[in-house]
């Protein structure tokens, strides 16, 4: 007989992801304020470690919901006994959309509860045809709102009218 985490590896990642992430409709949404009813992710495989709360997606990892979108080798979350994700740490060099926002990183550390994303280690932020790059980047999901820390760039002035 199979154990249970077995049966877990074999099932697809998706419809385990599923099962995980989607609250029910009763309760209350910690990422409201970014849109849409449910964190959706894709991933070549998942590990999930339910007594401790923790899951391992690995594998063209994407993680999306409303306006934001990650994607990344590899993210690790935490959840709850409900399940409602809490922390998300994403690696191995990320990808980051949130309103218009492009960010790339080497990590990304995603707060859900609070609705913040925090890249670090190097961060290259653009939008249209403007760019910074700065050590570590902030930014507030729900209103779109983005600290930098040790910034430089490049941002587009418009022509003089003549």
């Amino acid at each position: 007989m199979r154990s249970p985490l077995r049966r877990l590896r074999r099932l697809a990642p998706l419809g385990i992801a599923a099962a995980l992430f989607a609250a029910p409709a009763a309760l209350a949404d910690p990422l409201l304020g970014v849109g849409g009813d449910s964190v959706n992710v894709q991933a070549d495989s998942l590990d999930v470690e339910v007594s401790s709360g923790t899951a391992v997606l690995t594998g063209n990892v994407s993680l999306s919901k409303g306006d934001l979108h990650v994607s990344c080798p590899r993210i690790d979350l935490k959840f709850d006994t409900s399940p409602h994700v809490s922390w998300a740490r994403g690696s191995g060099g990320v990808s980051a959309d949130v309103r218009g926002v492009h960010a790339e990183a080497p990590e990304v550390e995603l707060d859900l509860t609070k609705q913040v994303l925090d890249l670090r280690g190097g961060v290259r932020l653009t939008r249209g045809q403007g760019w910074l790059q700065a050590e570590h980047a902030s930014i507030d999901i729900a209103s779109g709102r983005v600290s930098l820390a040790q910034v430089k760039g490049s941002i587009p002035v418009p022509p003089r009218p003549r």
